[in-house]
């Protein structure tokens, strides 16, 4: 008789497990709670973007498009980051559409790092980045952004370089902190990678959601950062779509080239009306000139809610997420507290610990505002017992 077995197969992420925004929505689901835990909107997008996804389809734009993007995409993406950011793009070899910002980071770690290249991550860290460098065979080489003011330490990250160091990744807005960088801040670390190789890879994601008058700083309108960096932006963030997964990086013409190689059999392509509703829809750019009075609306009525429990207020200077400092409320450990809030107060959050390789506590929560009003009002009504 033939024994039927499936293959043992030998992980590629023996250390990855179920992702903590699955972990705390399942528990939110099962215990009725208000998810402010996963990053997304639970409102609509503008029903303008809807009907322009319906026209690309019946007017028959179904089938693939270019490998490296719609065109009319690609010079809308450069025409925005021109006149925002003061940088020319060639939209047609330095501009590539993806599916996604999850996808573009991958892709480009892929692209430039071979096993052995160490890749500098600055934590607390979104999730993806380093099962990408591991998936890539390069080292990730942790360096942690100061506690609790989560401000970029120059010192340990000049420390971190090694002749081996292939790229470095930073995000700004920054999650799960909601700090931005400062143009000072970016200009140090283009003097810092002066003379190296060093590539930087900039998710910029959250680039439309910066607050009190403050300018988002793009690695794009600093030259020197530009000519050695893979810009990564989402259009899911910022049109209220992140289930449409589409994004863009631009880069310059070699570094594109190489990105492409690895796009192209990866993703190969991205989804073609929804491309051709974009590319429309930015024609008016007050949709994304006019974000950031959109959500620091939402900021300060959470924020100005949550002022009244015992929960202490972190600065949210960017992004849609809100940290608080629990201490006054709780003295369990960071998983633990988010929880007992969900559970027990009804509202779900993410441990910023879990932003840490093996844990770094804070008792720091990251709270999500990209929500309709009244969902915030109801979350702040259940956290007013705190």
């Amino acid at each position: 008789m033939t024994t039927v077995t499936t293959p043992a197969l030998p992980s590629r992420l023996p250390t990855v497990g179920t992702t903590i925004f699955t972990v705390m929505s399942a528990l939110a689901a099962e215990h009725g709670a208000i998810n402010l835990g996963q990053g997304f909107p639970d409102f609509d997008c503008d029903p303008a973007l809807i009907d322009a996804v319906q026209a690309a389809m019946h007017a028959g734009l179904n089938q693939y498009p270019p490998m490296t993007g719609v065109p009319a995409l690609r010079h809308a993406v450069a025409a925005k980051i021109g006149a925002l950011y003061g940088h020319t793009y060639d939209p047609d070899r330095e501009i590539t559409i993806t599916a996604g910002a999850t996808q573009a980071i991958l892709t480009a770690v892929l692209c430039c790092v071979h096993p052995g290249d160490e890749v500098i991550v600055l934590e607390p860290c979104y999730d993806s980045y380093a099962p990408n460098i591991e998936l890539a065979g390069g080292r990730i080489v942790r360096v942690p952004l100061t506690p609790r003011t989560f401000r970029p330490d120059f010192t340990a990250i000049a420390a971190a370089i090694t002749p081996k160091t292939r790229a470095i990744i930073v995000n700004s807005p920054h999650n799960p902190s909601a700090t931005t960088w400062t143009r000072a801040e970016m200009q140090r670390l283009a003097d810092l990678l002066d003379g190296t190789s060093i590539l930087l890879i900039s998710d910029e994601v959250y680039e439309h959601m910066v607050y009190d008058g403050a300018p988002h700083v793009s690695a794009a309108g600093i030259p020197a950062l530009a000519a050695r960096s893979f810009v990564v932006s989402s259009f899911g963030k910022t049109y209220h779509v992140t289930g449409w997964k589409v994004g863009y990086v631009a880069a310059p013409a070699p570094l594109t080239a190489e990105f492409r190689k690895v796009h192209q059999f990866n993703v190969f392509t991205v989804n073609t009306p929804v491309q051709h509703a974009l590319a429309a829809y930015m024609a008016d750019a007050r949709p994304y000139l006019e974000l950031p009075a959109f959500y620091q609306r939402k900021r300060d009525l959470f924020r100005a809610g949550l002022a009244r429990t015992r929960l202490q207020l972190l600065p949210s200077e960017g992004s849609y997420f809100q940290c608080v400092d629990y201490s006054a409320v709780s003295d369990l450990p960071e998983g633990e507290f988010c929880q007992w809030l969900t559970r027990d107060v009804g509202v779900a959050a993410i441990p910023i610990s879990a932003f840490y390789e093996g844990g770094f506590e804070q008792r720091i929560a990251r709270l999500c505002f990209a929500k309709k009003d009244e969902t915030l009002l109801a979350a702040l009504d259940r956290l007013a017992r705190l």
